[in-house]
């Protein structure tokens, strides 16, 4: 039990905290990035929002 004791108190905290969150910060900055560099997500020509409730019905 001493060793694990030891063991624990080597660790740093910060290291224990960039060791959980850093897959969410890496997350983070490719969004981030990939927002940055692709403006164009307009998929609408008009320049709206595609809601089918707002489209008229054809029969």
């Amino acid at each position: 039990m001493i060793e694990l004791q030891a063991a624990i108190d080597s660790f740093a905290v910060w290291k224990a905290v960039l060791w959980c969150f850093y897959p969410f910060i890496i997350f983070l900055i490719w969004d981030f990035g990939s927002q940055l560099f692709n403006d164009n997500d307009d998929d609408d020509f008009d320049g709206g929002m595609m809601i089918p409730a707002y489209q008229a019905y054809k029969s």
